[in-house]
């Protein structure tokens, strides 16, 4: 793929202040955008006695913000090559926060309804521009551990999004959705006056506006890029697979209540991911400066620890040797989430990188829905639940296999 190196290999630069900055000012907002959009699925309880519905309207409250929050993703990653990075950060928070304060004011599962696909558009817009934003601020060895601090505000926002059914206990359904979403409001205020585009490097040319037909036609021109979304599509079956079956699994397996299977599905494994988002983000860093494809090799590596890893989980009689196992998968796994993006700015133009980004979180999202269907497809044909875990071994190995053939473009060379 022939690009101007003026536009698509930027300087690395080391690390600044502002730099920095940026990623903690982002990991509040993904923290905020997970709170958002997981603690309406917490008080189901309180939301089903206050607004009548069944369980299948209940579950598409969460079905529509997906769907709408995948097809929106290229969009939203477009809006930020096109316009800029900072405004459609903003502008997203800003919108998503409303949203969010305005579902504390419905009263019929119509409105509920229309309030999650309103979430699902504005959401979709923050996460392809914030990653391009802190790969515009980190152009030097501190990408992919910048990456997976924010990250780590994604995990942290999925675990509070639990206090949404405390809160409902507490008071009533309503109470945090006015609550975070006026912190969301006010946070947005914030940014407008802390967040600010990365500059343009001293004799950089100025780059043409972005059309969208020229971007896609321009990533997929690129064999690492399709390899990229196939790459990104196989993780996506074997995450959703391991992440939606797991409380089943423990549950069956070690005859644990709805309660503790759920929490020793999800309460280890956030630690283990914590870490495992910055020694894969550090370690990445550290091997990109002696290879062009250093990010690559770690992510790979991340992969053939996870992949073993979930053998041991899915297989073993002892629980917490079952715990140990899923906590290192979710330790490996953890390498990708900090690398996607910095493995993304060794094959694309950056112009293109919101674009690209939000075109492999449309296609993650696509299949992670088939995948959870199967799923229960598999379940109802009865056949044991281990058959899906193992299914993903063999999935996490083909991914080190697709990810072993991608190599960077020539102009982002000096960028690693």
């Amino acid at each position: 793929m022939s690009v101007e190196p003026s536009v698509s290999a930027a300087p690395p630069l080391p690390p600044t202040l502002r730099a920095w900055l940026i990623v903690a000012l982002l990991a509040v907002v993904a923290s905020l955008n997970y709170i958002d959009r997981v603690m309406l699925t917490t008080m189901r309880p309180s939301l089903v006695a206050a607004i009548p519905m069944t369980d299948a309207q209940f579950g598409l409250l969460t079905s529509v913000f997906l769907w709408v929050y995948a097809f929106m993703s290229p969009v939203g990653g477009f809006l930020a090559d096109r316009v800029s990075r900072t405004r459609v950060i903003v502008g997203s928070l800003f919108l998503w926060s409303a949203v969010t304060w305005l579902t504390a004011h419905a009263t019929t599962f119509h409105e509920l309804l229309a309030t999650r696909v309103l979430m699902g558009l504005s959401e979709a817009c923050y996460l392809p521009a914030a990653l391009a934003l802190i790969a515009d601020y980190h152009r030097g060895p501190t990408r992919s551990l910048a990456t997976g601090l924010h990250m780590i505000g994604i995990s942290v926002g999925q675990g509070l999004g639990g206090l949404g059914g405390v809160l409902a206990e507490r008071h009533d359904w309503t109470y945090a959705f006015s609550l975070f979403g006026g912190i969301g409001l006010g946070y947005s205020l914030v940014l407008v006056l802390a967040l600010r585009d990365a500059p343009v490097a001293v004799g950089a040319a100025v780059a043409p506006r972005v059309k969208f037909g020229e971007a896609v036609t321009s990533l997929f021109a690129a064999k690492s890029y399709r390899l990229a979304l196939v790459f990104w599509g196989l993780v996506a079956t074997s995450g959703w697979a391991v992440l939606g079956w797991l409380p089943t699994l423990l549950g069956e397996r070690f005859h644990l209540s709805q309660g503790t299977a759920g929490l020793s599905a999800t309460g280890y494994l956030q630690p283990a991911t914590w870490l495992g988002l910055l020694v894969g983000g550090f370690w990445s860093d550290y091997a990109s400066r002696r290879h062009p494809r250093g990010r690559i090799y770690v992510t790979i590596f991340g992969l053939g620890l996870a992949a073993p890893s979930i053998l041991l989980g899915a297989n073993t009689g002892v629980f917490w040797a079952a715990i140990a196992g899923f906590m290192l998968w979710s330790f490996g796994v953890a390498f990708i989430n900090a690398n996607m993006m910095p493995i993304l700015c060794l094959i694309a133009d950056a112009r293109y990188r919101a674009t690209g980004y939000g075109i492999l979180n449309l296609f993650s999202c696509f299949i992670g829905g088939i995948t959870i269907y199967l799923g229960g497809a598999l379940r109802d044909a009865q056949i044991p639940v281990t058959v899906i875990f193992n299914a993903s071994v063999l999935i996490l190995l083909l991914c080190a296999g697709v990810l072993h053939l991608i190599r960077p473009a020539p102009a982002a060379a000096p960028a690693a």
